[in-house]
C-alpha cells in the first residue's frame, strides 16, 4: 500500500464501530493517522473542524463520524440525526478545502437510496427519489454531502469520493436495543435466550425480506482500497452483492449460538422493503476485490466477540 506510506490521515469516528477497524488496518500501512475526539473537536462547529485540520494537517480525511441508529433512534431524534450529520459533513469538507486536503473520503449509506426501490440498487438509482420515510432524515444528509463534493470539485478542485455502504456487522458493533441494527439485535436476543433458558425467541415480521450484510473488517479494507484507487466523483457501492433473508439470518445465528429453542415470528410487525441489495459491479471492477468473509464465518467471529465482551457491548450506546 505505497499510497499510504508516510501519509497523514485523519479518521473521524475512528473510535466507533467501523472507525476502529479502519484504524487497525491503517496501522499496517506506514501512514501517520489521527483520531479526533468530540470532546476536543465538535464538528458541528466550523471553527472546531478548521482547528482540527490545522492541528493535524492531514493529507487524507476519512469521514466516518455519524450519529445514527435503528428505527427507534430515527423515530426519537430525527432532527438531531439530520442536523448533526449534515453539519458535521459540510463543516469537515469546508475545512478540508481550506486546509488543502488531498483527498476527502465520505462514508455514505444505502439508506440514501429511494425508499420505493427494491432488488439490486445501482449507483445510477441514487437520485431517483427520496429515501424511505423511516430513514429519510439520515439518508438525505449523505445525498446532500455528495452534492457538496460535486460543487467543491468544480469551484475549489477538492478531490473526494463518496462510498455507499450496505448493512455492516461484526465485533464492536452496537448491541444496545435503542441503537442496534438487525444482526446485532438478533445476536443479543439468541445469546440471552440461551443463557436464560428461554423456550423461544421473538423475531419481528415474516422473515421473508432479503437484505445484504457485510463484515465490518472487509468494509474497512474496501474503504482503504477505494481511497487508493477510486478517483471519480460519482458514488460507489460497497457491499457483497449477496442477499440473505431475515429468516436465514435468524436461523444461522440460532445455529452458531447453539440456542436449542424455537423462533416465534411476530407477523403483526412490518417487514419493510422486501429486497434490498447493492449492485457492486463498479466496486469489483475498480477495486479488483471481493469481500472474503462469508456470512457464516463473520457471524461466528461476531458472536464469539460478543459473548466474550457482553457487558461492555450491552452498555455501549
Amino acid at each position: 500500500m505505497s499510497f499510504w506510506k508516510n501519509k497523514r490521515v485523519l479518521v473521524t469516528g475512528g473510535a466507533g464501530f467501523l472507525g476502529r477497524h479502519i484504524v487497525e488496518r491503517l496501522k499496517n500501512t506506514g501512514c501517520e493517522f489521527f483520531v479526533p475526539r468530540k470532546k476536543q473537536f465538535d464538528f458541528t462547529r466550523l471553527e472546531a473542524a478548521g482547528e482540527c485540520l490545522a492541528t493535524f494537517k492531514p493529507q487524507v480525511v476519512i469521514h466516518g463520524a455519524a450519529y445514527y441508529g435503528g428505527i427507534w433512534i430515527n423515530q426519537l431524534y430525527p432532527g438531531r440525526i439530520f442536523y448533526e450529520n449534515l453539519v458535521m459533513g459540510a463543516n469537515l469538507m469546508e475545512a478540508a478545502r481550506q486546509h488543502d486536503v488531498e483527498k476527502f473520503v465520505q462514508i455514505g449509506t444505502a439508506c440514501s437510496y429511494p425508499g420505493y426501490l427494491e432488488n439490486e440498487l445501482a449507483e445510477k438509482d441514487l437520485w431517483n427519489g427520496l429515501p424511505h420515510e423511516t430513514v429519510v432524515n439520515y439518508g438525505m444528509t449523505k445525498k446532500i454531502l455528495a452534492i457538496q463534493a460535486l460543487a467543491y470539485k468544480k469551484q475549489y478542485g477538492l478531490d473526494s469520493i463518496h462510498l455507499i455502504l450496505t448493512n455492516l456487522y461484526g465485533p464492536r458493533d452496537t448491541f444496545h436495543p435503542e441503537r442496534s441494527h438487525v444482526v446485532a439485535a438478533l445476536i443479543r436476543k439468541f445469546v440471552e435466550a440461551k443463557q436464560s433458558g428461554a423456550p423461544e425467541v421473538e423475531v419481528w415480521g415474516t422473515g421473508r425480506p432479503i437484505r445484504e450484510f457485510l463484515y465490518v473488517d472487509d468494509c474497512a479494507a474496501a474503504i482503504l482500497l477505494a481511497a487508493e484507487k477510486y478517483e471519480a466523483l460519482e458514488p460507489m457501492n460497497i457491499g457483497t452483492g449477496v442477499g440473505t433473508s431475515i429468516r436465514e439470518l435468524a436461523e444461522s445465528i440460532m445455529q452458531v449460538t447453539g440456542y436449542p429453542g424455537t423462533i416465534r415470528w411476530n407477523t403483526s410487525k412490518p417487514d419493510g422493503q422486501m429486497k434490498k441489495i447493492l449492485e457492486i459491479s463498479k466496486m469489483r471492477r475498480v477495486l479488483n476485490w471481493q469481500p472474503p468473509t462469508s456470512l457464516r464465518a463473520g457471524l461466528e467471529k461476531t458472536i464469539a466477540w460478543y459473548v466474550a465482551n457482553k457487558e461492555e457491548a450491552d452498555n455501549r450506546l
